[in-house]
């Protein structure tokens, strides 16, 4: 391959650590990878909320990051978000409807530019941050949803999958990177589409970006860039459709992959 342009790297399970950690061996290829020119891009489904402390070792505190799942595409350097595509309520609130009868019981959260909002019977899996608003989802849905987050603790994760995928058809777009929880955005909104259109405004070609993922979630990014990899660990889907499969998360792949890749 051509020595690439652009990095492009999910976080969880994938450039992080299982405790969610940078380790300093990854800090450091980062670093010198981006020494050398190489832009290096987070490309994850974690909320804008989460981010402030990672943003830190993009190019210093500046470059470009893609949130939630490609929803947000955001300038790090100047905490602008650049591109923002949401579910508005009209599509959004039908949609739900349709979840809840092909899996009763699901339980909604909204992930929006304004702030984390979910209804009474949705359990928080991490902290919730200090403006989390709980209520009705009519109520709740108040501006364009990022990301909206379909619960369901009891029922088997395949066939809420697949109960969820058919209940959004053609509405939105479905994904997941953990059990019991699908990921939703709207129409078309993946890390693949997102990252191909931070690259034509950067003008690089797909040919000169390598990326790295371990979820269902990471495969339209994977299938879009011209060199893919996928962690050891990551999802069998994953790690079949990749060009190449690299060392686990927890044996510093990424940095390892890049490290032979730039000479480092």
């Amino acid at each position: 391959m051509n020595r690439p342009r652009l990095v492009a790297t999910d976080l969880d399970g994938t450039l992080l650590d299982d405790e969610g950690r940078l380790t300093a061996r990854t800090l450091d290829v980062l670093r010198r990878v981006q020494e050398q020119g190489v832009r290096v891009v987070l490309v994850t489904a974690r909320p804008l909320r989460w981010m402030d402390d990672l943003w830190a070792h993009v190019g210093g505190g500046q470059g470009v990051g893609i949130v939630s799942n490609g929803a947000i595409t955001y300038d790090i350097g100047s905490h602008r978000v650049l591109d923002c595509q949401g579910i508005p309520a009209d599509v959004g609130l039908p949609m739900v409807a349709a979840i809840r009868d092909a899996a009763p019981g699901s339980a909604i959260a909204l992930e929006c530019l304004g702030g984390y909002r979910h209804e009474p019977a949705y359990v928080d899996l991490h902290p919730a941050p200090p403006d989390m608003r709980v209520g009705d989802l009519a109520d709740l849905w108040d501006e364009p949803a990022v990301k909206v987050l379909a619960q369901h603790l009891t029922l088997d994760p395949d066939d809420f999958r697949a109960r969820v995928v058919d209940a959004v058809g053609e509405r939105a777009t479905p994904t997941w990177t953990i059990d019991h929880l699908m990921e939703i955005s709207a129409v078309g909104v993946t890390k693949g589409g997102a990252l191909a259109a931070l690259c034509e405004r950067l003008g690089v070609a797909a040919e000169d970006v390598v990326a790295f993922g371990d979820m269902p979630n990471d495969l339209a990014m994977l299938r879009w860039a011209g060199t893919s990899y996928a962690v050891a660990n990551g999802h069998e889907s994953v790690r079949a459709a990749a060009d190449h499969v690299a060392p686990a998360n927890t044996e510093d792949g990424v940095a390892v992959t890049l490290a032979r890749l730039f000479g480092l």
